[in-house]
């Protein structure tokens, strides 16, 4: 079956063209759009100081980077995880930008772009006009976000890799994942009928704003338009 793998970073600011660098790197495995179990995760020394305002995000200070690896010292580690693999990410520009900056630091290839899935454009192209954030997917998806206080790369992998089971059309009861002959790769084994309970969305007062903005924006709407019977 396919194999892809889903990754998130943690950084201390946004723009990697001016310094900014990663400090952690999450990634998880899945075979089928669901995962295996199998993670990569690490904190890495970004060998510069984390702004106040990034620490509030992900919880991370300098002191906690403090004899952590330097990017270059578990790049190839990454690398052998990823493998040539499809990588999903929610807004993947950002952490195909941040990776690629580090790659070209140390003079290895960059990620090819082809490879990758954005979880973000697939949730824009479905809920059009909406809050797409991983907070806001997961509860239009009733995904508990009890433990997400901060931005936790691996903590996200495992929510983002929930969301994106549904947003490829939702896991399949009596499919699950085990090991074939007692080897190390999993597999899926089909255990009778599939059915599928179908999540209700129940947009909130800021989807429903964010929706009647994103359709004023169209000349005669036709979900502005008056159906009545008969007319």
């Amino acid at each position: 079956m396919k194999r892809s793998v889903l990754f998130d970073t943690e950084t201390t600011g946004l723009e990697p063209t001016k310094g900014d660098r990663v400090i952690e790197i999450a990634a998880l495995e899945l075979i089928g759009d669901l995962p295996t179990g199998k993670t990569f995760h690490v904190l890495i020394d970004p060998e510069r100081d984390i702004p106040e305002e990034a620490s509030r995000v992900h919880g991370l200070t300098r002191a906690d980077l403090e004899g952590k690896p330097l990017f270059g010292e578990v790049a190839q580690d990454f690398i052998d995880f990823i493998g040539d693999d499809d990588l999903i990410a929610h807004n993947a520009t950002f952490d195909f930008g941040f990776i690629n900056a580090e790659l070209d630091r140390i003079g290895k290839q960059p990620l090819d772009p082809a490879r990758k899935v954005d979880t973000l454009e697939l949730a824009r192209e479905r809920f059009p006009g909406m809050p797409n954030s991983l907070d806001a997917l997961c509860r239009r998806y009733g995904i508990d976000l009890s433990a997400r206080t901060t931005h936790n790369a691996l903590l996200d992998c495992k929510l983002l890799s929930e969301v994106y089971v549904e947003l490829m059309g939702g896991r399949q009861h009596g499919l699950g994942l085990g090991e074939e002959d007692g080897g190390d790769t999993p597999v899926a084994h089909y255990a009778g009928p599939a059915t599928r309970t179908p999540v209700l969305i129940t947009p909130d007062a800021e989807a429903l704003a964010a929706h009647a903005a994103f359709v004023g924006k169209f000349a005669e709407a036709v979900w502005n338009m008056d159906t009545k019977a008969g007319s």
